[in-house]
């Protein structure tokens, strides 16, 4: 007897649960062929300041936990997206990706997933230092997250990109409020439903969906958003730094009419880290 096919409903991950949009407006997805694939929630400005609540209320958790464990939740979403990975694959591919380079960029994501792991209790004892002073103090500075990044994804590698841009800043304590890649958005669907699976605090990242030039002018103008990071054009860099500025908003954005690399290991390291924390000096008086 034949059954009727269950279409999924996607859902953005916000907060540790899956939501619709307040709008409740979808757009349909389809495959390479031109086929229905699924309704796709179309994330608003109410969508993003409900998901900047949530970081909010995870960071200071997150920010707590030993460098250590941050690594071990890490790695376990590794674990998780390489049980997927076929899953993945096959997300990416519904864009017009190749079977063979949409392996290849899980692949390259879990390898990037696994690489920051090992960075979680490295970073500090690099980029913290004791300094030399001409004075009685022994003077040293170590690092702090700066809060909730905003990140703004590129449609090109939907998965890497997204993941290459979220890891760095938590890594280091940081939460994060993402919207995903526009035309590519259904492999931040799956990303979503492996970080619930991996022991990550709902909350520390937020995934959402829909036009990014809706929800860019509040990305630039919140000012419970620290920093920017992304992937956006020149009118889109325009609008983000004025609002930034405005708010006193850290921007890092690369330039999405230009080539990027997302596989390049200039795009992953220890200087990617460094973007998005903050470094405080201590002076102690010493001897008498």
């Amino acid at each position: 007897m034949s059954r009727l096919h269950i279409t999924k409903t996607p859902k953005c991950y916000v907060g540790g649960a899956f939501i619709r949009s307040e709008s409740a407006r979808v757009a349909e997805l389809h495959d390479a062929s031109g086929a229905f694939f699924a309704n796709i929630p179309q994330c608003t400005r109410k969508d993003l300041r409900n998901a900047v609540e949530a970081a909010a209320k995870a960071g200071p958790g997150w920010a707590k936990r030993t460098a250590f464990n941050r690594g071990q939740i890490l790695y376990r979403l590794a674990e998780m997206m390489e049980a997927r990975g076929v899953e993945l694959a096959e997300a990416i591919a519904l864009g017009g990706s190749s079977k063979a380079d949409a392996s290849r960029e899980v692949a390259a994501s879990i390898e990037r997933v696994v690489y920051y792991a090992g960075w979680t209790d490295k970073y500090e004892q690099i980029l913290g230092s004791v300094n030399p002073v001409a004075s009685a103090h022994f003077n040293f500075t170590v690092t702090e997250p700066m809060g909730i990044i905003g990140i703004i994804a590129p449609d090109d590698a939907p998965l890497l990109a997204l993941l290459s841009l979220i890891l760095p800043t938590i890594t280091s304590g940081n939460s994060v409020v993402a919207v995903a890649s526009t035309t590519q958005p259904y492999p931040s669907i799956l990303l979503g439903e492996m970080l619930a699976t991996s022991d990550l605090p709902g909350g520390v990242v937020n995934l959402l969906t829909g036009q990014r030039s809706e929800m860019l002018p509040t990305f630039a103008t919140h000012e419970h958003l620290r920093a920017l990071s992304g992937a956006v054009n020149a009118a889109e860099r325009q609008e983000l730094r004025l609002g930034a500025a405005e708010s006193v908003k850290r921007v890092r954005l690369l330039k999405a009419e230009e080539p990027i690399d997302w596989f390049a290991d200039k795009m992953q390291g220890v200087e990617e880290i460094r973007a998005l924390i903050e470094f405080k000096t201590t002076w102690h008086p010493i001897g008498a």
